[in-house]
């Protein structure tokens, strides 16, 4: 998500610009089957520190993907989900996660060949 307007050249520039980054895409397929709570999904999203998944969970709130819905409670409870524009979004996904299951071996014979 970015702060300024832009016209996108195609519609892979539009999508990227909402789900682009190693992270949004992971915490958008996790978020397929339901609602989590922000430790669920920073379990789910090995690697991720909690900065950084709150900078991108507020992304996508503020992209309309994911709703974020705090409940006033002690202690204070707050729940994540796909919004229909959201869900439509993961199911865009689908086809690319399916090719990344179907090459995951070759692509990480790849990587592991790679300096660095």
């Amino acid at each position: 998500m970015t702060n300024t307007k832009r016209s996108y050249s195609c519609g892979i520039d539009a999508a990227i610009d909402v789900v682009g980054g190693k992270w949004k895409a992971l915490i958008l397929w996790a978020l397929h089957d339901g609602t989590r709570r922000f430790g669920e999904l920073r379990r789910m999203v090995p690697g991720v520190s909690e900065k950084v998944l709150i900078q991108q969970l507020r992304e996508l709130e503020a992209d309309e993907i994911v709703h974020r819905e705090v409940y006033r409670e002690v202690p204070p409870r707050v729940e994540y989900s796909l919004t229909t524009f959201g869900v439509s979004l993961n199911e865009a996904l689908k086809p690319l996660s399916s090719w990344g299951h179907q090459h995951m071996e070759r692509i990480e014979a790849l990587r592991e060949r790679q300096p660095g």
